[in-house]
């Protein structure tokens, strides 16, 4: 989010200026309140209708919600809530991978469904549950309400720089000045452009390296809730699928996980028995004393 914020806030600045033309309104006040509407993002309807179509998900068909239900049942009963509190949405990937987002999303990839067994997907969604428990997805979400505008400004910035550049290849051959102030605005328009897409790099490598560790923090809820035996299984089925679990280069969501690897060996240390204390083990040679 503070990667976002400049970038964020010459966005809203150029969205405001037509109003301020128009009206007398305070930018301030505009960008409240435009920050305020991504409040609705964290409504289950929409987080149904609108958010998960946003992140490239969808409704879980009749039979991924015949696999998903009994595991999500399991998860909801440990944690006490009703199992429609929250909204499970199904990503069509070749990641053996699930996140969270928004204030009541838990989306799970298709290939996972398919090729985890009931007990490993509770401990997927345990762990899903865990980053909603914990607060993480929050920051998430209004990140992703703050870069809409920000990739929308990007987007038009390439566009009116190819713009430019063509009307200099096809109408300004003949005239250097007109040639000359094209290029010029070509390259205005690329450089903000390219001002806007450095916020958003900077805001994706800055959530990477944040979101690494919220995915160890989860994994630790997900034990503490009595999952941790199926998410180890999990992760392991993860280690086993390399090939098909190989994160792509363009996917922002799944970037932010550590190797599967790391998380298998720190939750078997989780799930190792500790070591009796030295008090344990003199009340234990009393009693064969005895």
């Amino acid at each position: 989010m503070i990667a976002l914020l400049p970038v964020w806030l010459l966005a809203t600045a150029l969205l405001w200026l037509p109003l301020k033309i128009i009206g007398d309104i305070s930018f301030v006040f505009f960008a409240v309140m435009l920050m305020l509407l991504g409040v609705v993002l964290f409504s289950r309807p929409v987080q149904r209708l609108v958010f998960a179509r946003l992140m490239g998900a969808r409704s879980p068909s009749p039979h991924e919600n015949q696999l998903l239900q009994p595991a999500w049942r399991d998860v909801a009963q440990a944690n006490h809530f009703s199992p429609q509190r929250f909204v499970l949405a199904v990503a069509d990937t070749n990641d053996l991978n699930a996140f969270a987002c928004g204030g009541h999303l838990l989306v799970v990839s298709s290939f996972a469904i398919e090729n985890l067994d009931s007990d490993q997907l509770s401990g997927v969604l345990a762990h899903e549950l865990s980053h909603h428990m914990g607060g993480h997805t929050v920051a998430l979400t209004v990140a992703q309400w703050m870069s809409l505008p920000v990739i929308a400004f990007a987007h038009i910035g390439f566009f009116l720089q190819k713009i430019a550049h063509a009307a200099v290849v096809t109408f300004a051959k003949n005239y250097p000045r007109a040639q000359i102030f094209g290029l010029v605005i070509a390259k205005v328009c690329r450089a903000i452009a390219w001002i806007f897409q450095a916020g958003l790099i900077a805001a994706q490598r800055s959530s990477n390296f944040v979101g690494r560790a919220s995915e160890y923090r989860a994994d630790a809820r997900a034990f503490e809730m009595g999952f941790g035996h199926e998410l180890l299984s999990a992760l392991k089925e993860v280690v086993n699928n390399t090939s098909a679990a190989q994160i792509d280069a363009d996917s922002v969501v799944f970037s932010s996980h550590p190797p599967a690897r790391t998380r298998v060996a720190r939750l078997e240390a989780m799930l190792r028995p500790e070591p009796p204390t030295k008090r344990e083990l003199r009340r234990q040679r009393a009693r064969r004393g005895r």
